[in-house]
């Protein structure tokens, strides 16, 4: 076994990714307040082929050094926007027909592999502040919650490594749909 080139990987140009069908997905930010997780969940959009990130409230924006030291350029691939108010944000894309999903622990929340987005063609993703989570009315507008089962100490984990298994999860139950 060896490790494939830079070459061997054959990555697309941003011009291509722009180009490209992406995943019926939106990440929604709300009120991240490290910009190095806003810049990690970039590249993990990049990485499925995200159709879009909002970003909400305190969360940073584009261009930004410390967003840029984790995203490593995605914030060119992907396609983001701004809204002040997440339930701006979260109401506009209920009534564009997105599944709103909160990435919460609450009393109805299902695991990531019992999630079914197979009926609906676009899924709205919402991932909470670090501390304080998804915002309570934002939980009370979803249609669905996803919580990562965790059997440790923790009762959380960092919000971009959360979007990265979620975001797994969701592209291979919607990359044939």
């Amino acid at each position: 076994m060896r490790k494939l080139s830079m070459e061997e990987l054959n990555r697309m140009s941003v011009g291509e990714f722009k180009e490209m069908p992406k995943l019926p997905v939106v990440v929604v930010l709300d009120n991240i307040r490290s910009q190095h997780n806003i810049g990690s969940v970039f590249r993990t959009a990049d990485a499925f082929r995200v159709d879009k990130i909002i970003l909400c409230g305190i969360s940073a924006t584009p261009p930004n050094r410390e967003i840029q030291k984790t995203a490593l350029g995605a914030t060119e691939s992907v396609d983001w926007s701004y809204e002040p108010q997440v339930l701006d944000a979260v109401a506009s894309l209920k009534a564009d027909g997105y599944m709103i999903v909160a990435v919460e622990q609450t009393d109805g929340s299902v695991s990531p592999a019992e999630f079914s987005a197979v009926n609906h063609k676009k899924v709205a993703l919402v991932f909470g502040n670090e501390i304080n989570g998804v915002s309570d009315e934002v939980v009370a507008l979803a249609d669905a919650c996803i919580e990562i089962p965790q059997f440790g100490t923790k009762h959380s984990f960092n919000v971009s490594v959360t979007a990265g298994i979620v975001l797994y999860e969701i592209f291979n139950k919607l990359k044939n749909v």
